[in-house]
């Protein structure tokens, strides 16, 4: 199948980028007689084989297409293979303030107020591999701790999820993330700082934070002006940069979307969605973010802290932070920062509370409407990723839906579907092999016999988790 000859150039360079980290395959990978469930929303199919060479999938098809093929073959009777997962809303670990009290590691740098711990992010992006999750977006932070992670795991030096990331992101003076923004105030003065920003960082997508003033339990928050948001927008897709915004409710998403955003970082929370708002999602088809976990994770710690005992939890976890999170919860703390945090703080988690199901609710409805869902945390370890997959379960989300949010629907939030997302013939070769059906059940995404990335069998030896040194699985 001949994918490459009529891509544009700047389409070709960003595949070979994707598939530089681990090179050629030294022989094919065949996984015989398995169960397809390709990522598409088609339904499973029995006694598949799957051929990878090269870091793509090359064969896919009835088993008996692969018979006589040379290469390693791996029994897949009994077992599932979904494409990598994918997590496109995270902000990487790795970066404090400066002066904040923490346990810094041996690889730690000081960049102006902020303190990088590289050790912590390496552990972080060994969690998602862990989990099954192959392909990151990271949608804020510092470009001190994220840019040289996705430079070294393009250059394959360093074991990771594939890298997408934003940079800084772009908001108002005082607006929510300003911290780790590049702040713009007015157009043309702002075209010069997002210039030196394109330059320096060369995000993969643009993130840009759109919200209203005082939004869940929060202080007053300066929003940035509607005709600042279209210069940004159109800034960054003039440099063939897709775009993202932070909103939280339906009318600052609607006003996004038609100041020409390609993605949202969330779907709205603040109040059920109309039904105008589900058939205009299903009739732009803009990918958002489901976003349900870290809201979740608010009334999960103090309620069923035990969920830290949980295997993927603790393999992927340090020590001390499980024991930090579990005192919080005994303690009923709100925060893990200060003893006495102000009332916002205090109230968000029972803000969370209440509003968590009514965003679980209007994914439900997006989806169903044919809208496009893609699966994302707001986190930063592989085992989030797996509780939003819980989540979309929990709102009613059919299970090979699901599967196609955390796949599929994460390429096409990165404009990528026709390179990665899913399993077919010449796309990168992202996948996890499972003991268990996930139809049957979403948790069986967690039984995994192997990930794999860009076609190499990830070695689980190798990753540096937080948790500890794991076994390899696939041997």
């Amino acid at each position: 199948m001949n994918l490459g000859s009529k891509k544009p150039l700047s389409l070709a360079l960003a595949a070979i980028g994707l598939t530089l980290a681990f090179g050629a395959q030294a022989e094919p990978i065949i996984i015989d007689h398995t169960t397809l469930i390709d990522g598409t929303g088609r339904a499973p199919r029995q006694d598949m084989s799957v051929v990878i060479d090269g870091g793509r999938f090359t064969v896919v098809g009835p088993s008996i297409l692969a018979q006589g093929l040379p290469g390693r073959r791996i029994d897949g009777r009994g077992k599932f293979l979904i494409p990598g997962l994918m997590d496109i809303h995270i902000h990487l670990a790795g970066f404090s303030r400066a002066g904040q009290a923490w346990i810094p590691s041996t690889k730690t740098t000081t960049t102006g107020k902020w303190v990088v711990d590289r050790k912590v992010g390496e552990q972080a992006l060994a969690s998602f591999l862990y989990a099954g999750v192959t392909t990151v977006l990271d949608v804020g932070n510092i470009p001190e701790n994220i840019l040289p992670l996705r430079t070294d795991e393009r250059a394959g030096k360093l074991l990771a999820p594939h890298i997408f990331a934003t940079g800084n992101l772009v908001t108002y003076p005082g607006s929510h993330g300003t911290d780790i923004a590049i702040n713009v105030s007015s157009w043309p003065e702002a075209e010069a700082q997002l210039q030196a920003q394109f330059d320096s960082q060369h995000p993969d997508i643009q993130k840009i934070t759109y919200d209203d003033e005082g939004w869940g339990s929060r202080p007053l928050i300066p929003i940035l002006p509607k005709d600042l948001l279209q210069h940004i927008i159109q800034f960054y897709n003039a440099h063939g940069v897709r775009t993202t915004v932070h909103i939280s409710n339906e009318s600052r998403a609607l006003e996004a979307i038609y100041s020409g955003v390609d993605t949202l970082a969330h779907t709205p929370i603040q109040g059920p969605v109309t039904d105008a708002f589900v058939k205009m999602a299903a009739a732009k088809q803009i990918p958002m973010a489901s976003t349900m976990m870290i809201g979740d994770n608010y009334t999960r710690i103090h309620e069923h802290p035990e969920f830290l005992d949980q295997p993927l939890y603790v393999a992927t976890m340090a020590p001390v932070e499980r024991a930090r999170l579990k005192k919080i919860s005994a303690e009923g703390g709100e925060t893990a920062l200060t003893t006495s945090p102000p009332l916002y703080q205090r109230s968000w988690r029972l803000w969370m509370k209440t509003q968590t199901p009514i965003l679980q609710d209007n994914i439900r409805r997006i989806d169903a409407a044919g809208g496009v869902i893609a699966a994302g945390t707001d986190g930063t370890n592989g085992a989030g990723t797996q509780r939003e997959l819980e989540l979309l379960a929990q709102a009613g989300v059919p299970n090979l839906e699901i599967i196609k949010i955390a796949t599929f629907n994460g390429a096409r939030f990165l404009g990528k579907q026709e390179q990665m997302g899913s399993i077919e013939e010449g796309k990168i070769a992202d996948s996890v092999l499972l003991s268990a059906d996930p139809t049957a059940d979403i948790d069986n995404c967690k039984a995994i016999v192997f990930v794999m990335k860009a076609g190499e069998i990830i070695d689980e030896s190798k990753l540096s988790l937080a948790g500890g040194p794991e076994p390899r699985r696939m041997p």
